[in-house]
């Protein structure tokens, strides 16, 4: 089974509301195992939970604010992804017509 830490140590050592890790969980930008109604966070989830934390304590973001940028971030690297995608079949094409 994968590493996970639970709710009430992640906001102990992070010093965060708990009712902050639960918004971040409603909102579907966190995802949660829950096992014997305890909560846990997968270590492989922790570098989102860190950049939440960060963007909503450091620099005062809300949590609409978290929502859009998540997104936006999101579409970026979808965006990303497509060009690559596109870029390769071009350069492909480009390959065939020059060896044609």
């Amino acid at each position: 089974m994968s590493e996970r830490i639970s709710r009430e140590e992640l906001v102990k050592i992070y010093n965060v509301e708990i009712t902050f890790f639960d918004e971040l969980v409603n909102s579907g930008l966190l995802n949660i195992h829950t096992e014997n109604e305890i909560r846990y966070v997968m270590y492989e989830d922790l570098p989102t939970f860190e950049r939440f934390t960060n963007w909503h304590y450091d620099l005062e973001i809300n949590l609409p604010g978290l929502e859009v940028i998540h997104e936006m971030l999101k579409k970026m690297e979808d965006l990303r992804q497509r060009n690559r995608e596109l870029m390769n079949k071009l350069s492909s094409v480009a390959d065939k017509y020059e060896d044609g």
